[in-house]
């Protein structure tokens, strides 16, 4: 399957006034049409600062200092910024964790939709109104002839967060980068958040980038999974074989943190220590200080990741074995 979204050796760093720190270091992955990759780390992992730099949003000091990214076969990071703000919208939507932030408090959900509709589309304001409403139900908004008049204060947050994603699809993209949609939700909401989003890649062939910190979500949702840690790609695979089967120490440290019903265990694994910070990411791979299994090759030297089957690795344990098979 060939890839929608194409991400190669992507490098993001802070300006400080003592250099740059670097945020994603050498980071590459793939997404293909209709797929749903899951992205997951610990806070500080970099996964929100990868899908605000594909979306071209990133603010000084943070810069794309290396990589390229392709979407559709087209280089999309070296755009001049009206290019890259007419793609935003149109051929990529964005879903972030606060749907307040993403919703103007002084206008109402239809005219917000509606205006996202026209500025992407080569249609009439009755055509644009027709298609907000029509979005408005797709996302299950109930009554939407009633909400389409409605304020974002007087709706709940599950309700924001449709709203939010009706936004993202107003211009059909091809690629939808959310970044935490279901944080803030309870649990029944959430569960229909993530069958939203299912429907919107198996119905629509939209790519997906999901970003979170929730284990549970990506198992749900996702098709494949990428595992940062400081900035830098762990493992990345499908969520089945990673989940049940992982291979990296962090992955497995991640997953062994996860309840599980019917287990025989009196208390949880916990990983010791912290994620480093940026200006302090030791050398090696930098998840030796906190791994039970390093050894003295992990403090000097970085893996990269190795396939290994159907998943790329980058630790020290499985790299030979990988070059072997």
């Amino acid at each position: 399957m060939s890839a929608l979204l194409e991400v190669r050796g992507l490098r993001v760093a802070f300006e400080t006034r003592r250099g740059p720190l670097i945020a994603i270091d050498d980071v590459s992955f793939d997404i293909a049409e209709g797929e749903i990759l899951g992205m997951v780390g610990e806070s500080g992992a970099g996964k929100s600062v990868t899908g605000t730099a594909i979306l071209g949003l990133l603010d000084p000091p943070a810069r794309r200092i290396a990589g390229e990214i392709h979407l559709d076969g087209e280089r999309i990071d070296i755009l001049p910024p009206e290019a890259m703000r007419r793609l935003r919208g149109r051929r990529i939507g964005a879903i972030f964790q606060d749907p307040l932030t993403s919703l103007d408090p002084l206008f109402t959900l239809g005219q917000q939709l509606v205006e996202t509709i026209l500025v992407h589309e080569p249609i009439g304001a009755e055509a644009a109104r027709a298609r907000a409403m029509s979005l408005l139900a797709e996302v299950g908004i109930p009554a939407p002839e009633a909400r389409f008049h409605q304020y974002p204060h007087q709706l709940s947050g599950g309700m924001r967060q449709r709203v939010v994603i009706a936004l993202a699809l107003c211009a059909q993209p091809r690629l939808v980068i959310a970044d935490e949609p279901t944080t803030a939700l309870d649990v029944s909401t959430q569960a229909q958040i993530i069958e939203l989003l299912k429907r919107l890649a198996r119905t629509h062939g939209t790519a997906v980038l999901l970003i979170t910190h929730d284990m549970g979500v990506i198992a749900e949702t996702a098709d494949r999974v990428a595992v940062l840690y400081a900035g830098r790609l762990a493992e990345i695979g499908p969520v089945r074989d990673i989940v049940h089967a992982p291979k990296h120490p962090y992955t497995e440290g991640l997953m062994g943190a996860i309840p599980r019903l019917g287990a025989l265990r009196s208390r949880l694994s916990q990983i010791d220590g912290a994620m480093p910070r940026l200006d302090a990411i030791p050398p090696g791979c930098a998840f030796h200080p906190r791994c039970a299994h390093r050894v003295d090759r992990c403090s000097v030297d970085r893996p990269q990741p190795v396939r290994h089957g159907d998943r790329e690795v980058a630790c020290w344990l499985h790299a030979e074995h990988a070059r072997d098979r």
